[in-house]
């Protein structure tokens, strides 16, 4: 292997386990979710992860690894020594946050918070996102004039 291709797959894993790492911190995803959202599998992710592929990694994987984390394809391709003039699909805007949401976003990264109580918001957010969706209430009819 020669030292730019290893330099590549260093490069790569870095930027790869950075992506990882503000996804656990920001999102408080795991693995498993960051390979749902993707589209790429947990173990293509670990062998980026540990720099242990014989030949290029997929464009559409990279391209879908980034847009689901929500990065420009185009740093990675930049990592990986493509070329940079590959247009990039358009992001789509994201989503009206709710107000409450965004204020938990802030605790979050507010460094006077402490651990624990982050740990506490990730967990309470975990529980939410995945706990059963509640039946829905039976509508009343309206009453008949008579």
């Amino acid at each position: 292997m020669t030292d730019s291709a290893h330099a590549r797959k260093i490069a790569f894993a870095s930027f790869v386990r950075k992506a990882l790492a503000d996804a656990r911190a920001q999102r408080a995803w795991t693995g498993t979710e960051v390979s749902r959202r993707t589209g790429v599998s947990r173990q293509t992710i670990n062998r980026w992860v540990r720099g242990e592929w014989a030949s290029d990694p997929e464009a559409e994987r990279v391209v879908a690894f980034c847009e689901g984390l929500g990065l420009n394809p185009i740093t990675a391709f930049g990592v990986l020594g493509w070329d940079r003039t590959t247009a990039a699909r358009p992001t789509p805007a994201p989503p009206p946050m709710d107000p409450d949401v965004e204020a938990l976003l802030r605790r979050l990264v507010d460094p006077n918070i402490s651990d624990a109580e982050k740990f506490h918001i990730r967990e309470t957010i975990r529980y939410l996102a995945y706990r059963p969706k509640l039946p829905s209430a039976p509508q009343k009819r309206a009453k008949r004039a008579g």
